[in-house]
């Protein structure tokens, strides 16, 4: 009787998968403590979770022959952890405000969705690619939802993540050094972390932060089964914002009238995301000088057609350049609003304006895929 190989396989997968993200981390810890002494804020976690992306993943493809793909759990986990951040960050009667700017937010949403359509067919156009992979690589929906898309329908996955994460990775770090140049009080002071956040911890303290814990995985779990988009990263951005007001609603005696995250939570958050980004760089390294060219150029494009939609909120809302360009920057979602938090700098606008975003693609995407995939098999048969 044979013996099932794949068990084995699949562990010794696992436990290669944990031993790299353990060194990424491992590296991108010290490194962002290096780069948060440059006075660029909270965004130095981020970058050098880039950082130790690419390089870990490169180091144990040449010396190792490990060919891992991008760890999706681990960005999960980050965002988990960044959605709670930027719950407990938001101030609720702000929020409350802001709702009332919807109409707004739907207008942008739908200049962006529309301008992204035709730079993904300009895109499948000039690369001489079918349309339903140059609207995955082109539409901002985040790396790997749209990756993941791709893989479903038998689509060129590593080209759509190719131009998703040159675009990520554009705004995420052009935005901060634009703000930094034209703006230096925008920047929120570096994140260190400090050994008293492990020592200070109170009974009471460590139990709300268990609590905490359970009421997120049970809330992420109820938003993938009800497949509300970007499930892990909403469902603990409505319980950051809603945990405090239910422990004090329910007269939950800790002796804490207002808990707040460990900031090592937000750096970590950060850290992983940054690290994802980073390991679908590091996984694409032999792409040729034309299909970067390409995705270079949508991109370009793409961050055009962002700033056009900054303008149109400047002439439409009372709000400054910077917050019309994270409003309207073409990043994900999770990413956008990190960096609204880390420049510290309307982040109820901002957040209100990517959930928006991030409601309409993903609500619209089953049509946009139909439309595509019929257009595409129309175009083959006129062939």
């Amino acid at each position: 009787m044979g013996v099932d190989p794949s068990p084995t396989s699949e562990k010794q997968l696992f436990w290669q998968s944990l031993t790299i993200l353990a060194w990424q981390i491992c590296l991108a810890l010290p490194l962002g403590l290096i780069l948060s002494r440059f006075n660029i804020g909270g965004m130095a976690w981020i970058f050098s979770g880039i950082a130790s992306g690419v390089i870990v993943l490169q180091v144990s493809r040449i010396f190792y022959q490990l060919t891992l793909k991008p760890n999706r759990s681990a960005r999960h986990v980050g965002l988990v952890l960044v959605g709670l951040t930027i719950g407990f960050s938001i101030a609720q009667n702000n929020l409350i405000g802001v709702v009332t700017g919807i109409p707004i937010f739907v207008f942008l949403t739908l200049f962006l969705l529309i301008s992204g359509t035709l730079i993904g067919y300009i895109y499948s156009r000039l690369s001489k690619t079918n349309l339903l992979t140059a609207m995955l690589a082109t539409v901002p929906g985040g790396v790997g939802v749209m990756a993941a898309i791709a893989a479903d329908y038998n689509k060129n996955v590593t080209q759509v993540a190719l131009v998703q994460v040159i675009r990520v990775t554009s705004v995420v770090l052009l935005i901060p050094m634009v703000a930094r140049i034209l703006a230096d009080d925008y920047i929120s002071a570096p994140a260190i972390i400090t050994a008293v956040e492990f020592i200070t911890f109170t009974p009471s303290y460590f139990g709300l932060l268990l609590l905490l814990v359970g009421v997120s995985l049970v809330a992420v779990y109820i938003a993938i089964l009800c497949k509300i988009p970007a499930a892990h990263f909403f469902a603990a951005l409505l319980v950051g914002m809603t945990f405090n007001p239910l422990i004090n609603s329910f007269h939950i005696t800790t002796g804490i009238t207002h808990f707040a995250l460990p900031s090592m939570i937000r750096i970590i958050g950060q850290t992983l995301l940054g690290i994802t980004i980073g390991e679908y760089w590091g996984e694409k390294p032999d792409f040729g000088k034309k299909t970067i060219a390409y995705a270079v150029m949508s991109t370009i494009m793409t961050l055009f057609a962002g700033a056009i939609a900054a303008y149109f909120a400047m002439q439409l809302t009372s709000w400054d350049w910077l917050t019309c360009m994270l409003v309207t920057a073409p990043g994900g979602a999770a990413e956008m609003i990190l960096v609204a938090l880390t420049l510290n700098h309307n982040v109820e606008v901002v957040t209100v304006g990517h959930l928006v975003r991030l409601i309409a693609i993903n609500s619209s995407l089953p049509i946009w895929v139909f439309l595509f995939r019929r257009l595409d098999r129309q175009l083959s048969e006129a062939a």
